[in-house]
């Protein structure tokens, strides 16, 4: 009987030790493999759009990681047998006084250049980064790539250069040396691309937009089942699909030509120098399927990552071929399947291990990256700008989430700050929540008095923090005694008389969310508190009370603009909104001059340009709160709000500006309940 009870219990300790080796082994052979070695599985996705309706995939711990790949130190070799590094062959002194300024060679200088030079030069000059004084310029654009350097009086050898060179090829295939001049080159190889020195850009067609760009045009971020798994180029230069349509049953075709041969990255034959508006507007294919194969050692093939880009194909990369646009900021890994070559036919089983969390995760970042940096021609060059910028001042340069992460690297500013928790787009992110109290900026206008009533009801919020009145009246200002007596401070600023200077941004604003009035506004204290309270909830977008709506007209071709009360909005007037005082960056250093001053010539659209800023920024409506009383609209014509609606809209090259029904209430609001029950009963008394 003992021997009988001492076998089972050997039997009971070896099952249950074999089970515990069963277990544990995964965990036992992770804790074996190094650190640096470990498979990084993917938890959270960086914010998009709405969190609370989107789940997340991608943490930010994951795009916080060092940009500098492993293969670092190859290229940094092959960088310095070129001969150049930013610390050898750019001089950064000329950029500490001036800032970073970008000075363009007049056209004159060189041969008649291309349509897509053309391009890249007005995106210069149109932006904030440009000067036309050589002696405060940090960097120099050449305005071709075939030219002499004798003819530029400021070589110096390249140095401080900046030379765009669109057409692919092999190097030095400008027609001269480049010297010491960074060369922003479409679809380099890794041979012929200095790291940390160059710019790798995307080959694009001379018939790319200039500015705005079309939208993406995913139409659904989880494939149905019924749609294409692969995409793929054959050697007609056309994309053609894997039909087969058997992800589940396990049977997926590798890219093929018409032979049925699989293809092994590469092609014969030359490569495509250029694309029609037809071959690149026609994506139905791409649209139709959830991978896109991309020709490896084709330098057009970064152009056909741009269709997969804007059709949100997840793009299937060979690890060798041509060094991907922008991979100094841009976290290729979080958008792509990158495959090593030699692993080619695994691309099946790839493919088909993925989950549709993973499929959705990518699908997300292609469309982000499409959008912020590569739907126009201005993206891509104030993106190469912008990378040279943080370069030069490594102290305010982008930290990697920043690039990454909508809205994206241009649209965050380091000027502003460096730090996540500073910006509206973050909150969640960084786990911070924006500050619980707002800066009141009253604006008075050469018509308005002293808002002194209103002075009060703000005064009277839990949540002020100080008020600024902003003096723009051409009569002095009242005397410190006839200003009404407030807890918090009052400060009252003289400024011209120019719309643009209500967003500027004043070092006195102490406090992340803005509340902006016009002098003759009338609201309640309650009326403020509760929009204040929907704000802290979406700071990222504008919160106010008098809404508009813009509006395609058919018969006269152009837009419109319309005050009727509808139900539906896409404009929220700033004479009595919430919003993030980041915006007042963007607007005063983001916003190129000239269409600052359009704001201050036609006097009366400053409101409709945040609202367009905003719109561009974050893709999203703004919101409406409700209100005991309309508000005193200042003078404005309806055919000026047409016109400013219209040009803004050419300039930014489309309309971004979200179409919205939706107005947030307080608790009980209207219900027919003791008003003792409601938390905001002052907002329903006229």
């Amino acid at each position: 009987m003992q021997s009988r009870r001492r076998r089972y219990l050997w039997l009971i300790l070896s099952a249950s030790w074999l089970l515990l080796i069963l277990l544990g082994a995964p965990r036992l052979r992770q804790l074996a493999i190094p650190p640096g070695l470990r498979h990084r599985t993917l938890t959270n996705w960086p914010r998009w759009l709405d969190q609370e309706i989107l789940p997340s995939f991608v943490g930010p711990e994951e795009l916080t990681k060092d940009p500098c790949p492993p293969s670092c130190s190859t290229h940094q070799r092959q960088s310095q047998r070129h001969g150049c590094l930013m610390e050898t062959c750019f001089d950064t002194s000329r950029c500490q006084n001036q800032g970073f300024k970008v000075f363009v060679y007049p056209t004159g200088l060189t041969q008649p250049i291309s349509e897509v030079h053309h391009k890249v030069l007005a995106s210069i000059e149109g932006s904030r980064y440009h000067t036309a004084d050589p002696e405060e310029a940090c960097l120099f654009v050449l305005p071709g790539d075939a030219l002499s350097p004798q003819l530029l009086p400021l070589w110096n050898g390249g140095q401080n250069h900046l030379i765009f060179h669109l057409h692919p090829g092999s190097w030095p295939d400008l027609g001269f040396d480049p010297g010491q001049a960074m060369v922003a080159r479409a679809s380099p190889t890794p041979e012929t691309f200095r790291l940390g020195f160059d710019v790798s850009l995307p080959f694009f067609p001379e018939s790319y937009p200039q500015r705005g760009g079309s939208r993406s045009q995913l139409a659904h971020l989880i494939p149905p089942p019924g749609e294409d798994l692969l995409a793929f180029e054959d050697h007609l230069d056309m994309w053609v699909t894997d039909s087969s349509n058997q992800r589940d049953q396990n049977d997926i075709l590798i890219p093929s030509d018409h032979h049925g041969e699989t293809i092994k990255g590469h092609r014969d034959g030359p490569c495509k120098q250029d694309y029609t508006t037809e071959q690149f507007e026609d994506q139905k294919r791409l649209n139709n399927s959830t991978f896109c194969f991309i020709p490896p050692n084709c330098h057009p093939g970064s152009f056909h990552l741009l269709q997969a880009l804007k059709a949100g194909c997840i793009p299937v990369l060979l690890s060798r071929g041509w060094e991907l646009p922008f991979s100094e900021v841009i976290d290729w890994g979080t958008a792509a399947i990158i495959i090593d070559e030699r692993h080619l036919l695994q691309i099946r089983s790839a493919l088909q291990g993925l989950p549709p969390a993973r499929v959705l995760a990518l699908r997300q970042q292609t469309q982000f990256l499409w959008d912020a940096y590569f739907a126009s021609v201005e993206k891509m060059v104030h993106t190469t700008l912008e990378i040279i910028r943080d370069r030069i001042f490594p102290a305010t340069s982008r930290p990697w989430l920043l690039w990454n992460a909508p809205p994206g690297g241009l649209l965050a500013l380091p000027t502003f700050s460096t730090h996540l928790g500073d910006f509206p787009f973050y909150y969640l992110q960084h786990g911070s929540r924006p500050s619980g109290s707002f800066s009141a900026l009253i604006w008075v206008g050469s018509l308005d008095q002293p808002p002194l009533k209103l002075i009060q009801e703000v005064a009277g919020s839990q949540h002020c923090a100080q008020i600024l009145v902003l003096w723009s009246n051409d009569s002095p200002p009242p005397a410190q005694g006839q200003w009404p007596q407030t807890t918090m401070p009052l400060m009252v600023i003289e400024v011209k008389n120019k719309k643009s200077d209500r967003f500027f941004p004043y070092s006195t604003i102490s406090t992340d969310a803005v509340l902006s009035l016009d002098a003759h506004s009338s609201l309640s204290t309650s009326e403020v508190d509760f929009a204040f309270v929907v704000w802290q909830s979406f700071p990222e977008r504008i919160v106010g009370f008098q809404t508009r709506s813009h509006f395609w007209d058919e018969t006269k071709g152009s837009w419109g603009y319309t005050d009727q009360k509808l139900n539906e909005f896409s404009v929220v007037l700033t004479a009595a909104a919430f919003y993030h005082r980041y915006y007042h960056n963007l607007f005063t250093h983001s916003l190129p001059a000239p269409l600052r001053d359009l704001v201050d010539e036609l006097s009366a659209c400053e409101d409709i340009l945040m609202n367009f800023l905003v719109a561009e920024v974050t893709k999203l409506p703004p919101i409406k709160v409700p209100q005991r009383k309309p508000l005193q609209e200042r003078p404005r014509t309806e055919q000026q709000s047409k016109d400013c609606i219209n040009r803004f809209a050419s300039w930014f090259g489309s309309m971004p500006l979200v179409h919205s029904k939706l107005r947030l209430d307080p608790v009980l609001f209207k219900d027919q309940v003791s008003v003792l029950r409601k938390k905001y009963r002052h907002l329903e008394r006229l």
